[in-house]
């Protein structure tokens, strides 16, 4: 998964691809990240001004960030995701904040419910990294109803995550598939959208990532965060000392914190599709 936005010359494996992802996603630990990212769930559940009482399926929802925020505002929620252990991670904080919420093992590119199931539909940071973009922005429109919303946090190509994962990709081979990054584009947006929305509201964020040093984040990120585990489980010594430096050299052009801290915005679109 690179940043880069350039279009795939041949026709990728996605099936493949789609395998290596689970196996990425599965290592580590993503919810030490993943809890972290919890107040763009809450963000986006306001973006979207749900209602209590409304059906609410988090697509791709990780270890539930914007599951746990819509079930706090009284909506009926249904929590998917492909990996096992992050639906029992969501559970747990689920239970322990008594909240009542549906947990389901699902593929964002064939997701098992009827047509015009939800009132919204919605994903931080998860669907954007599916294999299959426009199967996977067509499920997010099948099941949504009509005048219903979907609503997404996608990481831009020019934040500090898009950053991170052309940074990622220099030291690994391509994929041949569509760019994640492409998620935060208006462009790309509107092409998986616009034939099905009323209208698509999109607002740039940032998310500041804070931990105790640049050192701090990446060794937390080598050692939970999936993609960035797996980058440098690849490498040999010398490349993971190469790619430990350069994710460095990216801190430190961005960290605004002046101390010994990392404060690093990383801007993502925040994304309202009012569907027709």
């Amino acid at each position: 998964m690179t940043a880069s936005l350039a279009m795939p010359t041949n026709q990728p494996d996605l099936d493949a691809l789609k395998t290596r992802q689970h196996g990425a996603w599965s290592s580590g630990d993503y919810a030490i990240v993943g809890t972290t990212l919890q107040i763009v769930g809450e963000q986006l559940c306001e973006a979207l001004d749900i209602r209590a009482g409304q059906s609410v399926l988090d697509v791709a929802a990780g270890n539930g960030n914007a599951t746990l925020a819509a079930a706090r505002r009284w909506c009926q929620v249904v929590s998917t995701d492909y990996v096992p252990s992050l639906l029992e991670r969501g559970r747990a904080r689920a239970s322990a904040d008594g909240l009542s919420v549906e947990f389901k093992e699902a593929d964002a590119e064939a997701l098992p419910f009827g047509d015009a199931a939800f009132d919204a539909v919605v994903s931080t940071f998860g669907v954007m990294f599916t294999p299959n973009q426009d199967r996977a922005a067509s499920e997010l429109l099948r099941v949504c109803k009509s005048g219903g919303k979907i609503g997404l946090a996608n990481w831009t190509p020019e934040g500090f995550i898009g950053q991170v994962f052309k940074t990622l990709g220099k030291y690994l081979p391509p994929t041949g598939a569509k760019s994640p990054a492409l998620w935060g584009t208006k462009a790309r947006l509107d092409e998986m959208f616009a034939s099905q929305a009323g209208d698509i509201q999109i607002t740039r964020r940032d998310f500041a990532f804070r931990y105790r040093s640049a050192e701090h984040f990446v060794d937390i990120f080598k050692t939970y965060y999936g993609p960035v585990l797996k980058a440098f489980a690849a490498l040999d010594g010398t490349n993971q000392n190469n790619l430990k430096r350069d994710l460095l050299a990216l801190i430190a052009t961005m960290n605004r914190s002046g101390d010994a801290t990392m404060v690093v915005p990383s801007e993502y679109l925040e994304v309202v599709v009012i569907k027709r």
